[in-house]
């Protein structure tokens, strides 16, 4: 899908509140070809202005309803690293 028709289908769900739109477009923005992109919560909130709850709950909602997948990330020595997003 081109960008075009991420943004209509984004735009065009009366259902989804405006801090999912706003992660979702972000996410975007940083993806690769294949959709898939990894920053942090914290880098998230801090360039939207955002809250690290309301990105949290911005990015369950988006998994929630299908707009994206969400994958743990580990570092060699098993701490987490930020997560692995994928638009579908």
């Amino acid at each position: 899908m081109n960008t075009t028709g991420y943004f209509n289908t984004i735009y065009a769900d009366t259902e989804l509140p405006h801090r999912c739109k706003t992660v979702y477009i972000y996410l975007k923005d940083r993806a690769d070809p294949s959709g898939s992109c990894w920053p942090g919560i914290k880098t998230i909130a801090a360039d939207l202005g955002l809250s690290r709850s309301t990105v949290k709950r911005a990015l369950n909602e988006l998994v929630q309803m299908g707009y994206l997948t969400k994958s743990a990330r580990y570092r060699s020595n098993g701490s987490h690293t930020s997560n692995l997003y994928r638009l579908q």
